[in-house]
């Protein structure tokens, strides 16, 4: 293990736990602290340090060895040493770039465009346009792209996954690939996880991309349908993996082809996903679902919750932690079944089943503070990974209902659901994806199988010297938090800055709690309103001296924890402190806990007189313009004025705006008189940044504290990661107790160290550590990750069989939507069609002789379908006529596709007339002639013809029906476009809920011996099969009736939507 670089005292252990220096420990001589000696050592004990130090010593020497040929050896590190290829071409093209003008730099744009239409591939442009970037990065953010960063931005541009360390730059790396591969102008998305990064990350890196001539769109949660669609027209697109994937639903359940955002018909081209594991692999659980109300039960649901606190964990009902399922046992069925007064909870007629068994996992499962909160009389979800609220999000299949319930709250209707979609399947729409995160090499193996994207280490920019202690495992959860609170306790007498990680809103307050009692100041950062308000601001501040912070979840918080502060960060506050009171009029109190927080013992910024006049008189300033408006600006205005002003920092030199400051116009020039102030409060803010930040590297830098492990090791290396970045000083500490959740919810036997413990000592608090439970906890992890592998596998696979049915509509929807008229009108032909050749297949058997075919079922059908479309000549065929027809027709060997009709049948009403009707019959009869949904047989030849005849029929007596009405084309096409597009969001609808029923039925069959994906896979066939013919006719009948009875069609069009 790599020492950081500060004096051995910062690790030193809590003065209440000088007293275990005997730590308990399982099969290993490493104790929890260096030990003080509490009398001179005798000559025996100095033979066996000394030896112990050799050991040691020698230890370290192999393992570093054994660490160097192992990166040898592996495949990354080959892939790396050819990536400087590309670094080298990049470096020698910086010279010649640096010598250019802007205008000159931005024209880069326009030459690669030329070139790619000229036929260059982005192969041979990609060294020369991460060059022009670099150097625009350099010109507009201050930040020139690393060389390890250029190679970040080829594993982007290649598809894969690039796994860069906390700090070390992601967000600058996205611009490389994004940039290159918008040059085609199809459009590249740039996906992160929340709205807050989406925009500052546009903002941000997209002075980049704007500045080389590039337009940068940003999708937001509120935006207006006009909003969406022009953000995504732009070359680079930001938006949170949410938005997308709702805005891809969305437009496949838009009514015309105006409500479309997305760029159809190929809405997806080139994806960079920020913190691409949380995206694909934490998040692929939860299917993103839009839903309709549907439900009339609400009623049931506080019945239900009543019935289930009436029930007893272990008498009536059995718990399964690991996949959060409950079993009524015969005692819980016989008292529910009394309690609701019904002789059956599974009876169709009054479904009970689903209500308890709803009621009982909102019982144990989901907990208030960590599952959810309750905020304006609404139950809210915290997302377990990152601990934010999801006010928009709800849990499906009632289970919202009934958490609603159980908390007494105004149940919401309960949801069916209209359309639905996985991360996994979304984005396997795009033709090349990458992504970039911190930790995925955990997880390559499912990347690979599930996305063919390989995950590529890239080398950190400085070596890292974090260093990594010991686990701590205590027996009692008691034993663990008094442990956090003293390590807390001791660090903050060092002045080291503390980061803590815990797992739920109940645990950071809980451990708040503890702090407040010793009087430590802290910062709480958690889903509650008042702490979520502050995020970005105490995230920043986390680094400088003395500052503690407890945090729900670290993934996804997107800003940097800088040993010392963030100085951009302190300078915008500063200005915020000094403006916001003369800017706005309705300022408000951030909400905090009573008792110390962190902000109140942080050292405070010194402002220099340059800075403080500045101050002034932008605050003086601020006077003027708010009195020459009249009145004061709201809050959010006075923040907007404030960032646009820090903006115009960045861009305008400050000599420039203290001209714009000087001239005499007739507007007060508030924006670049604030601008100069941020300026030169940044100067002051980053001299003590840099100072402080000096002091807490000298003390060990940050400390990172984890409460609980995850489920996955990765996770928990994200909370690491948090320390030690770009080559700073710092170290991590994890802390379990054999009472946490994961223990229980993986049946993990702890009682075997719980008696060690009490064999041992009498005090239970005594922690463990060691290589054999350092070795039981990873296994356990390891198993943790493979169940739930397991998991998102059986996903994805089941996922598969609705993926190709959803691919299938989608794109059939779409095509109705922007096709044109023309296009419309064959899929009218086909349905019509496809009606007639399937009441013709269930009916005829073409092995036998047409005597023996149900030929009055075929007319009867037909007519029933075509209702008074068809004209008068076709009701006098009978079943003798059809088959004299028939028989006449066997002996033929050849027939005029463009005017055919069966020997003395009536002929269709019109012939079908130019090339488009003569190509529609042609490709018609090809598709009978080869259609394999009826077997071959001696008699296929008359089945073929008499689909034939049929069909036209049916499409001319269409065609005739629709002339004689009078009607404009345009408003047939919109009647045909409607009532194709409605019929079919109905019938995917009805599909949808048949295939979730199914998919929760069909792992009984298990118990059948059959394979629940197999039977899944065969039912899901025959039930998109059924759904597409009764779409098909449907839609045939609805038009048909139209033109005999429009009121009855539109009412048909409008009980269908």
């Amino acid at each position: 293990m790599t020492t950081a670089t500060t004096s051995s005292s910062s690790l030193l252990p809590p003065p209440q736990f000088l007293r275990h220096a005997s730590t308990t420990q399982l099969c290993t001589k490493t104790t929890l602290f260096p030990p003080f000696p509490l009398s001179p050592p005798s000559l025996f004990t100095s033979y066996h340090f000394s030896r112990s130090c050799i050991a040691s010593s020698l230890k370290e020497k192999i393992g570093g060895v054994k660490k160097t040929w192992d990166e040898l050896s592996s495949l990354n590190h080959w892939v790396v040493r050819d990536y400087y290829r590309l670094v080298n071409s990049v470096n020698a093209l910086e010279p010649h770039i640096q010598k250019l003008s802007d205008e000159q730099l931005r024209a880069k744009t326009e030459e690669f465009r030329q070139r790619l239409k000229q036929g260059a591939t982005l192969a041979d442009i990609q060294a020369e346009a991460f060059a022009v970037v670099r150097e625009a990065a350099k010109r507009k953010l201050g930040m020139r792209h690393f060389d390890v960063q250029i190679i970040g931005g080829a594993v982007l541009h290649d598809g894969s996954i690039a796994e860069m360390k906390t700090g070390e730059g992601k967000t600058l790396v996205s611009t490389l690939a994004a940039y290159l591969n918008a040059l085609s102008g199809e459009g590249v998305h740039v996906v992160t996880v929340n709205d807050y990064l989406a925009q500052r990350d546009a903002e941000w890196m997209g002075r980049v991309h704007r500045f080389l001539g590039l337009s940068v769109g940003l999708i937001q949660r509120d935006m207006k349908n006009q909003e969406r669609r022009s953000n995504y027209r732009c070359d680079i697109t930001y938006t949170n993996n949410t938005e997308l994937g709702f805005d891809y639903l969305r437009d496949n359940l838009a009514g015309s082809s105006e409500q479309l955002v997305m760029r159809w018909p190929k809405p997806f081209h080139f994806g960079v996903v920020d913190e691409v594991d949380s995206v694909l692999i934490d998040e692929g659980r939860n299917p993103l679902l839009i839903s309709g109300q549907a439900s009339k039960d609400a009623v049931r649901f506080p019945v239900a919750a009543r019935i289930a606190e009436l029930l007893i964990r272990g008498l009536h009902y059995t718990v399964e932690l690991k996949d959060n399922s409950v079993e009524l046992t015969e005692e819980g069925i016989v008292l529910a079944e009394t309690a609701l007064d019904t002789n059956d909870l599974w009876d169709e007629n009054d479904p009970w089943a689903r209500f308890v068994m709803n009621a009982l996992r909102a019982k144990e499962f989901y907990r208030r503070d960590v599952q959810y909160i309750i905020r304006n009389g609404k139950a809210l979800i915290i997302n377990e990974l990152t601990g934010r609220v999801e006010e928009k999000r709800r849990w499906s299949d009632g289970i919202h209902q009934a958490v609603e319930a159980k908390e007494g709250l105004k149940i919401q209707a309960d949801s069916v659901v209209v359309a639905q979609i996985t991360y996994q399947s979304l984005f396997k729409l795009y033709p090349k994806l990458s992504g970039m995160t911190g930790t995925a090499k955990t997880e390559e193996k499912e990347f690979l199988k599930i996305f063919q994207m390989p995950v590529i280490e890239v080398p950190t920019n400085m070596l890292s010297i974090r260093e990594d202690l010991p686990i701590m495992a205590f027996a009692t959860a008691q034993g663990k938090w008094n442990y956090v609170r003293a390590e807390i306790e001791y660090m903050f007498g060092l002045g080291r800055p503390v980061l803590v990680g815990t797992t739920s809103v109940e645990n950071s307050e809980h451990l708040s709690a503890l702090l407040r009692e010793i009087k430590i100041p802290h910062n709480i950062l958690n889903a509650r309103p008042k702490y979520a308000a502050r995020e970005a601001e105490i995230v920043a501040q986390a680094g400088r001296k003395y500052a503690i912070t407890l945090s729900t979840n670290m993934a996804g918080r997107g800003t940097d924890i800088i040993l010392g502060g963030n100085p951009k960060m302190l300078a915008k506050e500063i200005l915020e402190d000094n403006l916001l009171s003369t800017l706005a009029h309705n300022v408000p109190d951030v909400e905090i806990d009573s008792g110390l927080t962190s902000g109140q013992v942080l050292s405070k910024v010194k402002v220099g007189p340059s800075s403080s006049g500045l101050l002034s008189k932008a605050a003086l300033m601020s006077k003027y313009v708010c009195k020459s408006e009249g009145e004061k600006l709201t809050y959010d205005e006075a923040r907007k004025i404030i960032s646009e002003s820090i903006e115009m920092s960045q861009s305008v030199g400050s000599t420039e705006l203290q001209k714009l400051v000087d001239e005499e116009t007739e507007m007060y020039p508030l924006g670049p008189c604030i601008a100069l102030a941020y300026l030169s409060v940044l100067k002051d803010c980053e001299s003590h940044c840099l100072n402080e930040g000096l002091e807490v590297k000298s003390l060990g830098g940050l400390h990172v504290i984890g409460t609980s492990l995850h489920e996955s090791r990765r996770i928990d290396n994200q909370l690491r990661g948090r320390a030690g970045r770009q080559g700073d000083p710092g170290s991590t500490r994890f802390v379990v107790s054999l009472q946490d959740e994961m223990f229980q919810k993986f049946n993990f036997d702890t009682e075997w160290a719980v008696k060690l413990i009490s064999r041992l000592t009498d005090d239970e608090d005594v922690p463990i550590v060691g290589h054999a439970i350092m070795k039981q906890l990873t296994n356990l992890q390891v198993s943790a990750e493979k169940y739930f592998f397991s998991i998102r596998k059986n996903l994805i696979e089941f996922d598969e069989v609705l993926e190709v049915q959803r691919k299938h509509v989608y794109d059939l929807r779409q095509l109705i939507l922007s096709g044109d008229s023309d296009s419309c009108s064959q899929h009218i032909f086909q349905y019509m069609q496809g009606v007639a050749s399937e009441i013709i297949f269930k009916n005829v058997d073409p092995t036998k002789h047409p005597s023996s075919w149900k030929l009055r079922n075929i007319l009867k059908e037909f007519i029933g379908i075509s209702g008074e479309v068809l004209n008068d000549s076709f009701a006098g065929i009978t079943e003798e006529n059809l088959l004299h027809s028939l028989a006449q027709v066997r002996g033929i060997s050849s027939v005029d596709i463009d005017d055919f009709h069966l020997p003395t049948l009536p002929k269709p009403p019109n012939s079908f007339r130019g090339i488009r009707m003569k190509s529609s019959s042609f490709k018609r009869c090809l598709t009978i002639c080869s259609d394999d949904s009826i077997k071959d047989g001696k008699f296929r030849s008359s089945v073929n013809l008499l689909c034939k005849y049929l069909g036209d029929f049916l499409i001319a007596s269409y065609l005739d029906v629709i002339q004689e009405s009078g009607y404009t084309s345009g408003y047939v096409k919109e009647i045909e476009r409607a009532v194709l597009v409605k019929t079919l969001d109905s019938f995917w609808k009805d599909h949808l809920v048949n295939m979730n029923k199914l998919n929760s039925a069909v792992n009984l069959r298990y118990f059948g011996h059959r394979n629940p994906l197999e039977e899944y896979k065969i039912d899901g066939c025959r039930f998109f099969i059924s759904m597409l013919s009764a779409t098909r006719r449907v839609t045939v009948e609805s038009l048909l009736r139209y033109w005999s009875s429009p009121m009855e069609s539109e009412e048909l069009v409008l009980q269908q939507n």
